[in-house]
């Protein structure tokens, strides 16, 4: 027969099993959803530079016009044929939407885009050369694809030239005193006296 002392602690081995499960399972869910975030995160990285080398492809085929809408990245208005710099219009990953905020550019074109999530991103380092300026940012929408002309321009020549070459003075020859030529006194010619004619 089942005492009420053996119910009981059946009743708590089962509850501290369901507490281990659920702890379980929150912990599982908890690396799920981190690892999600990952995910999208290269992801918005990737389409990030997707937009910015389309981007920069536009501006630099002709007359520095950055493009007025996203579209004008899939067909260039400026060309008499279909010139297309982006495959297709990607969304925002984070989001999920289609919208983006958009960068102005010098001529008040498309710049650069980024994601308009206010969440804070798990990654702050680490990040390509590209995408630097991403670092330590507070949320998604610091994260900004920008092209710039100054950032793509070749580096200035001081960044690579070769070190000047060290001053290396020559060494003066030391200096050799030619010795005088000896004083070679001329004899002096012996006094020849002409003898005087006799007048007597």
């Amino acid at each position: 027969m089942v005492t009420c002392r053996q119910r009981g602690f059946t009743y708590l081995t089962v509850l501290f099993i369901v507490a281990i499960l659920m702890g379980g399972l929150a912990l599982v869910g908890e690396v799920w959803e981190t690892s999600a975030k990952r995910e999208k995160e290269a992801d918005l990285l990737f389409v990030g530079n997707q937009y910015r080398t389309a981007i920069q492809r536009y501006v630099l085929a002709g007359k520095a016009q950055y493009p007025r809408t996203l579209e004008d990245l899939l067909k260039d208005p400026r060309q008499p044929s279909i010139q297309r710099y982006l495959r297709k219009l990607y969304p925002d990953p984070i989001t999920g939407k289609s919208e983006w905020g958009f960068v102005k550019g010098p001529d008040g074109g498309i710049g650069g885009v980024y994601s308009l999530s206010e969440d804070k991103p798990l990654k702050v380092a680490g990040f390509k050369l590209r995408d630097a300026s991403l670092e330590d940012a507070q949320k998604y929408s610091d994260w900004k694809f920008v092209f710039s002309p100054a950032a793509t321009a070749t580096p200035a020549a001081s960044a690579t030239a070769t070190p000047a070459a060290s001053a290396t003075a020559t060494p003066a020859a030391p200096a050799t005193a030619t010795p005088a030529a000896p004083a070679t006194a001329t004899p002096d010619a012996p006094a020849t006296a002409t003898p005087t004619p006799s007048t007597n």
